[in-house]
């Protein structure tokens, strides 16, 4: 599971989408979906799902301060480079 601050809620609203319509996208309860928005946790295979739904990279999805996430596998800093 991923822990770390996510722009889900951010990028819905960017991209005119409820987080009810975001849930029934990836086939999930909407109820189930919001309280994983609350507890912010997602495996990484959920995580592409909501990159490919709301068409954004799954980079996108985490806020960041700098150019890097650390790896909620082994806590290593990534750097984070977008491609244009």
């Amino acid at each position: 599971m991923v822990n770390t601050e996510l722009r889900i809620k951010e990028l819905c609203k960017e991209k005119g989408v409820t987080q009810a319509q975001l849930a029934d996208r990836l086939g999930i309860q909407a109820v189930s979906f919001s309280q994983a928005i609350a507890r912010n946790k997602f495996s990484i295979d959920r995580l592409a799902d909501i990159a490919d739904a709301l068409d954004v990279e799954i980079p996108d999805l985490f806020k960041r301060n700098s150019d890097t996430i650390t790896c909620p596998h082994c806590g290593k800093k990534i750097k984070i480079e977008k491609g244009e």
